[in-house]
């Protein structure tokens, strides 16, 4: 078996960090300030009508569920477009032609993605601790693994949908038809006891929510670990990597 490639995957490393924080208007900034807006906002109707979940305020409720959101779309965006504008250029057929393999080369993409997503979490959960209660040091652990399981599950999305298309229009209606919705509708800003009965399942076997609410509880320090949900979730994550990896050893559609 041919020996990882750890110094060309420590340059591809490299150069999609300095990338993203070198565009940090657009990167870091911008949807942080949306986030705080949406934050402004939900926190205001909250305290106007009297919302709370569980005890807590309804500005705690959503807020680790906008920081949830925010590392989604950057998880999803940041490996999608950076894949799709290369292809363009035709600087992705560089990567493809240097001594490394295919999987290095999405190694390489899945840790700096880990790396981003990381440092805008921390970021973000810097930002709120200045709003909120409950942050809480005693559970930091568990946010990360949940982060990292967010992070590798939509950038794995972001990697298929980057290999399988050249173009912007089918990226931004994966983002508009299915990362939003799934962002938006997964438990962000109301609790599974505000659903009807009968639409529960939908959330009780959908992943999605289950990173959410398992972020959510152990960014407020009221979590217990759920080995079957944690279980649960990592068996999803792990197919979108295997999927992902599988498309891109076997080439198809990554070259134009």
């Amino acid at each position: 078996m041919k020996n990882l490639n750890f110094y060309g995957i420590r340059s591809i490393f490299i150069f999609n960090i300095k990338i993203f924080f070198t565009e940090y208007q657009s990167t870091i900034i911008s949807p942080i300030v949306s986030t705080m807006l949406f934050v402004v906002v939900l926190s205001t109707i909250g305290k106007s009508f009297n919302i709370f979940f569980d005890g807590s305020s309804y500005t705690d409720f959503i807020i680790p569920g906008m920081i949830i959101i925010s590392i989604i779309q950057t998880s999803f965006q940041n490996i999608s477009e950076t894949i799709i504008n290369m292809k363009q250029i035709g600087s992705f057929n560089d990567f493809l032609s240097s001594p490394l393999s295919r999987i290095e080369i999405l190694t390489s993409f899945l840790f700096s993605s880990i790396f981003i997503g990381l440092s805008v979490a921390f970021i973000n959960i810097f930002l709120f601790s200045f709003f909120t209660d409950f942050y809480s040091f005693s559970s930091i652990l568990y946010q990360i693994l949940y982060l990292i399981f967010t992070i590798l599950l939509f950038s794995s999305i972001g990697a298929l949908t980057g290999f399988l298309t050249y173009s912007w229009d089918i990226q931004n209606s994966v983002s508009n038809f299915f990362i939003v919705p799934i962002s938006f509708l997964s438990g962000t800003f109301f609790s599974i006891n505000a659903v009807n009965v009968k639409w529960k399942f939908l959330f009780e076997y959908n992943p999605f929510y289950w990173l959410i609410k398992s972020f959510r509880e152990s960014y407020m320090g009221i979590y217990n670990f759920n080995f079957y949900n944690c279980g649960f979730i990592f068996i999803f994550v792990l197919i979108s990597l295997v999927i992902s990896y599988f498309i891109f050893h076997k080439g198809y559609k990554v070259i134009y």
